[in-house]
């Protein structure tokens, strides 16, 4: 069992950065590949970026490429997503999950986190 919980979301104007962070129990945290989603209101949840287990591969969707950094330190627990650049259409809740495949679609992750509000004022 992997129990995640995000935080570093909050309210930022356009252009501006946040970097979400998501710790993770559990002993077995570097087995796991981990991705991070998101979901806008009326909207299904889709992948953001994802990094396998020793950090050495990393996918992003085409539309923060550039602008959001996936990074995890498996000393810590914990894995993070550097936003920059932010645009008003990155609103939406962000969640990050854990699972044994790197990969793009939410049903390969196991584990999921509550989820933290990111707000992106024009």
């Amino acid at each position: 069992q992997v129990q995640l919980v995000e935080s570093g979301g909050g309210l930022v104007q356009a252009g501006g950065s946040l970097r979400l962070s998501c710790a993770a129990s559990g002993r077995t945290f570097r087995n796991y590949a981990l991705g991070w989603f998101r979901q806008a209101p009326g909207m299904e949840r889709e992948f953001v970026a994802g990094i396998n287990w020793s950090g050495g591969i990393a996918y992003y969707t085409d539309s923060v490429k550039g602008r959001f950094t996936i990074s995890r330190d498996n000393a810590k627990n914990t894995v993070y997503l550097q936003m920059n650049s932010l645009k008003p259409e990155d609103t939406a809740v962000y969640y990050c999950a854990a699972g044994p495949s790197l990969g793009r679609r939410a049903y390969l992750y196991d584990f999921w986190g509550q989820g933290t509000q990111v707000t992106v004022s024009s």
